[in-house]
């Protein structure tokens, strides 16, 4: 995983460099209806202008696979030759008509090191749209998800999962992906998941031991044994700024945010899960079991309960195991005791130097709204929500009418104070449009 990590920064302290706006920026893309969009639109709706596979494109990373119906969608599983290619959303589209096993999976895994798997090994980016109702239905396979299987050079990128169901029997179960091998899993997430299955369970992805960056989860999460709210079970992987709100329960290695890290490059850094966890054996607030690696820089704040080695951020932690400057509410998590990470009043935990005297970055990681709520993620703030993170409502009004047509915004006053939100220069009409267009947006 170390060149993996290289990649997106996260071998060293501080690791992103984003503003406030950036994330919103990346999911805000639609606009005018322009010409390419309109020829687009043409293809999609009424068939393509020329003889053309999906909606267009040649699969390459230049030119790429265009889909934007849910039968393109579900054509990539059937298409196994496509398997390396790249692949571009343009359309948010609902698969509400595919139920049981219909869907045709991306990528094939049946075990590991079997003969018979066969990774998605392309590049999908969602292009901040989404994808509704995937479900799936499966009482003897193994690797469910929209993707079951991806392998490096993989990348699954800008994606959103809506209200996605799965009810398997069998292991490594995610909404999103099955098992990831090495690829790469970034700016996506499962809102309003339900997902159940065996072992390796997870919100997004049922296991891990490749790159999960800038994720997060809702919902609920069940299963039998490794079973986390955003991934069952971390090997020779890494999960960074990511976040887990989804409730979690299972009988063993269940965690907010992890089931197990099991592996000692396994790590789990700059993280956080909100929600109920509800085990039996080795169930914690973020972390089910530490069996190997190591978890830097996170927190938990839900309701865990256990009967044996439970912890209200981790439930146990082996001998290579290892926390350093992570935290958990003992009042929120109904937990004394945690097998590493310390302890902490709520209103501790909603004081941005509990966590700032050990090292956490509030310039370009976390923000806090002190007194208020919880640290977040910078980029899971909407744009907008200038003052403090806990979305966009009056006092984010206020601040951006005061500072209504300022002129010469630049980097140098933070572009008037990140309301100048077009970066033109001045805070004016374009400004207020996007700022309207993100009213009421909330965490």
């Amino acid at each position: 995983m170390g060149n993996l990590s290289k990649i997106f920064g996260l071998d060293r302290p501080g690791y992103v460099t984003a503003t406030r706006r950036a994330p919103s920026l990346r999911r805000k893309q639609c606009g005018r209806l322009t010409r390419p969009l309109l020829v687009l639109l043409v293809v999609c709706v009424f068939g393509p202008l020329a003889e053309a596979k999906y909606g267009g494109g040649s699969g390459t990373q230049q030119d790429p696979y265009l889909i934007c119906t849910a039968e393109q969608l579900n054509t990539i599983g059937a298409n196994q030759s496509d398997w390396n290619k790249h692949f571009k959303l343009t359309a948010d589209i609902d698969l509400s008509g595919y139920t049981g096993t219909d869907f045709n999976m991306i990528g094939y895994y049946v075990a590991w090191y079997s003969n018979d798997n066969i990774p998605f090994t392309g590049v999908f980016d969602g292009n901040n749209h989404t994808i509704s109702n995937f479900s799936y239905t499966s009482a003897d396979k193994n690797g469910i998800g929209l993707f079951s299987y991806v392998s490096m050079p993989s990348q699954v990128k800008n994606l959103g999962l809506i209200n996605p169901n799965i009810f398997a029997q069998g292991g490594y179960v995610g909404s999103l992906v099955g098992y990831i091998n090495k690829g790469i899993i970034t700016d996506c997430y499962a809102k309003g998941a339900s997902i159940s299955g065996s072992s390796n369970v997870g919100g997004l992805v049922g296991s891990n031991d490749g790159l999960i960056v800038d994720c997060y989860s809702s919902g609920s999460v069940s299963g039998n044994m490794y079973v986390g709210g955003l991934a069952g079970e971390v090997g020779p992987g890494t999960v960074g700024r990511c976040y887990s709100t989804a409730s979690v329960s299972g009988n063993s290695n269940v965690g907010g945010l992890i089931g197990k890290a099991s592996d000692e490059t396994s790590e789990i850094k700059d993280s956080y899960a909100t929600a109920t966890v509800t085990g039996g054996t080795y169930a914690g607030g973020l972390v089910g079991q530490l069996e190997r690696g190591a978890v830097y820089k996170c927190y938990s704040a839900g309701s865990v309960s256990g009967s044996l080695n439970v912890g209200g951020l981790v439930g146990y932690t082996r001998a290579l195991g290892i926390v350093v400057n992570s935290f958990w509410d003992t009042q929120a998590s109904g937990q004394s005791a945690s097998a590493g990470g310390t302890g902490k009043t709520t209103a501790q935990m909603q004081t941005e130097n509990t966590y700032a005297s050990v090292g956490w970055d509030f310039y370009s990681i976390w923000d806090v709204c002190e007194g208020a709520n919880y640290p977040v993620l910078l980029w899971q703030i909407p744009v907008g929500d200038f003052r403090c993170p806990d979305g966009v409502n009056f006092v984010d009004y206020a601040w951006f009418a005061a500072h209504w047509r300022q002129n010469n915004c630049s980097a140098a006053n933070y572009y008037c104070l990140v309301t100048d939100l077009d970066l033109s220069g001045s805070v004016g009409f374009s400004d207020l449009v996007i700022f309207a267009d993100n009213w009421l947006a909330g965490l």
